[in-house]
C-alpha cells in the first residue's frame, strides 16, 4: 500500500509539471506575437469598438464643412 501511495503522489508530480505535447505556439518570438494577437479575444479592434459605442465615428459639427444630415 505504501508503494502504492508513494507511486501516486510521484505520478501526480510529474504529470503536473509535463507541459503540452503539442505547443499551441511557435517558438519564433516574432511568429508568436502574431498568433497571439489573432487569438487574444479580438483586442485589435478594441479602439474601433470604443468609437462606435460612443459615437465618435459620427461625423462632427464642427467640421470646416457643412455637413447634411438629413436626407437628400
Amino acid at each position: 500500500m505504501r508503494k502504492l501511495l508513494l507511486a501516486a503522489a510521484l505520478s501526480t508530480l510529474v504529470c503536473s509539471n509535463v507541459g503540452c505535447v503539442i505547443d499551441a505556439y511557435s517558438g519564433d518570438p516574432g511568429r508568436r506575437t502574431q498568433q497571439l494577437l489573432f487569438t487574444s479575444e479580438d483586442l485589435r479592434t478594441v479602439q474601433d469598438e470604443w468609437e462606435r459605442i460612443w459615437f465618435l465615428d459620427q461625423p462632427s459639427h464642427c467640421a470646416p464643412y457643412r455637413t447634411h444630415g438629413g436626407i437628400i
